[in-house]
């Protein structure tokens, strides 16, 4: 396992398929229990439609953790997550028991063929971004500027805050 000091990152979590409000908050249970990581924070949960895809309405959440894993172990660590709770890729974009998506690691701006920081289209989803910006108000998404100023052009995504509970 490749330790290093602790680094911040961002999780986006989703889910379309069964119960998907519980999916959300036993990933976000699962995550932290993952080794050398700390669940820092967990957003509100938001309903949105699915995005070039069909399928029910997606729940999504954000979370903040503090980790020592290397962002390809973080990586490999979700994926197993997404398994354990029945995650299958038969086609892109297809439904989903769970989806986990790391959204950026600390400052790291990186591309390789598992791994592309931050994630290429969340500056794209206001899905991703609403949550973020609660957990993270004057937050940065490295490469792209502060969140804040990102959500303007997202606007016209229906996504709904969750109540509590």
């Amino acid at each position: 396992m490749d330790l290093r000091p602790p680094v911040i990152a961002f999780i986006g979590l989703g889910a379309n398929l069964g119960d998907a409000v519980a999916t959300v908050r036993e990933a976000a249970e699962s995550i932290a229990r993952l080794p050398h990581t700390t669940l820092l924070a967990l957003s509100s949960l938001y309903r949105s439609s699915p995005i070039d895809a069909g399928g029910p309405d997606f729940v999504n959440a954000v979370a903040r953790v503090s980790t020592q894993l290397g962002a390809h172990e973080l990586l490999q660590a979700m994926q197993a997550l997404e398994a354990e709770h029945g995650r299958q890729r038969p086609y892109r974009n297809a439904p989903r028991t769970l989806d986990l998506d790391l959204l950026c690691y600390g400052e790291l701006q990186s591309s390789d063929a598992v791994l592309t920081l931050p994630h290429p289209r969340a500056h794209l989803r206001r899905f991703v971004l609403a949550p973020m910006i609660e957990l993270a108000p004057d937050g940065l998404l490295p490469g792209r500027g502060p969140l804040a100023a990102l959500l303007p052009a997202v606007a016209d995504q229906k996504v709904m805050r969750l109540p509590a509970g």
